[in-house]
């Protein structure tokens, strides 16, 4: 009896980590990719459905008529595994006085289209008439359009472009700072007809450079995030054929930093395949890339498999799992595999497969992890390309 009260004294000093399930939030979207909520409104979330169209949730409902309607001017992404359409959407910090949206699109033309939207007199309901254009860039191929976007601690709008696509990064834009692709941009969209460079960008003053560039090297950051507690930088980068990676970077070291493709994969030689030149910054995690794309896309069951592709997450700041704090979140869409980890002085540590765990609250993923979501509060939310939203929960 003593040793089992001693056994109980012990998990209440040293309680064990928290597990972790999921509730079916929403449902019934097509090709959903996104999920975020505007600064200074709780009430409502936003869904991107990649043909085009936002939907809200408000109050845990969903609202039945869109927010907007984009289709006429958005490429329809019909055939599988096409990356076009619309990829990316973030609210100005101060929208609740200046009702400033952002989108990423692809158009009809294969551009790469960044632009800013104003909100009409009905709060739900954007008015896709006010549509003015930031960054209108030619996609070289049909893949690697990275977009999204993000405004970071500073307020400056932050942009993920890939590497143009088709095979290898044909072109070498990675590592190229005369071309936007391959990179992550940073704008000031509060200055200048269109947007300005901020003065303390990387690289400004390198001749013939991009003074958007803040981050390059990158094959195609799908997602990335900042943590909203310290601005650390976490970047889910799409890999070639054998690898998928993590990267991050300090929020005190952030800009000018090369990651490296197509130099390398991951932690790997690409071009050259052997003894390259190991100058960019290496991954904070990877992983193998052992996932047949082609299977995954007609729906063919791939077991035990790591995945094909890298869907980054958020660092988890709610309060809804306690004990879970600090711990980031990220996914791959082939397989369905959720992970997380903790980052200590630039390291991943205790690593952990979620998958099976956080399936426990009825979130049977059917592979497509296209995305992860955050709210006001820190909570989090995965985004199934299937349709279905769900939310991350303390298991009971």
């Amino acid at each position: 009896m003593k040793y089992i009260s001693f056994i109980f004294f012990i998990q209440f000093l040293f309680p064990g980590e928290p597990k972790l399930s999921s509730i079916n939030f929403a449902e019934g979207y097509t090709k959903p990719v996104y999920i975020c909520q505007p600064p200074g409104d709780n009430d409502r979330l936003f869904v991107l459905e990649q043909k085009g169209v936002i939907k809200i949730i408000k109050n845990g409902k969903k609202v039945r008529k869109p927010y907007a309607d984009l289709r006429n001017r958005i490429h329809n992404p019909i055939k599988p595994g096409d990356e076009r359409g619309l990829l990316g959407i973030a609210f100005h910090p101060d929208f609740q006085s200046n009702g400033f949206v952002f989108l990423n699109y692809t158009d009809e033309d294969d551009h790469t289209i960044v632009s800013r939207f104003s909100v009409s007199d009905n709060p739900d309901k954007l008015n896709t008439d006010t549509e003015k254009v930031l960054i209108k860039l030619k996609q070289p191929f049909s893949n690697h359009n990275g977009g999204h976007m993000v405004f970071g601690p500073d307020g400056y709008l932050y942009i993920s472009l890939g590497d143009g696509g088709k095979w290898g990064d044909p072109y070498d834009n990675a590592q190229n700072l005369e071309t936007l692709f391959g990179s992550i941009l940073r704008i000031d969209v509060d200055n200048g007809d269109t947007y300005a460079i901020p003065e303390n960008n990387p690289f400004v003053d390198v001749e013939n450079a991009k003074g958007e560039i803040w981050l390059y090297g990158l094959r195609n950051v799908w997602r990335f995030s900042f943590d909203r507690e310290n601005g650390d930088v976490y970047l889910g980068d799409v890999g070639q054929d054998m690898w998928e990676e993590i990267n991050f970077i300090s929020a005190k070291k952030a800009g000018g930093q090369n990651f490296g493709w197509r130099v390398m994969e991951a932690n790997h030689c690409y071009n050259p395949p052997e003894d390259c030149e190991q100058t960019g910054i290496l991954p904070i995690y990877e992983y193998p890339n052992d996932a047949n794309y082609m299977k995954v896309l007609t729906g063919m069951d791939e077991p035990n498999v790591d995945g094909c592709s890298v869907t980054g997450g958020y660092v988890y700041r709610g309060e809804n799992i306690p004990g879970l704090q600090g711990t980031y979140f990220f996914a791959d869409y082939c397989s369905g595999n959720i992970w997380t980890f903790k980052e200590v002085d630039g390291k991943a540590i205790e690593f952990k497969n979620r998958t099976e765990e956080i399936s426990l609250g009825g979130g049977e993923f059917t592979n497509y992890i296209s995305s992860f979501g955050e709210d006001n509060n820190g909570e989090l939310y995965i985004v199934d390309y299937n349709g279905i939203i769900f939310k991350l929960t303390a298991s009971e």
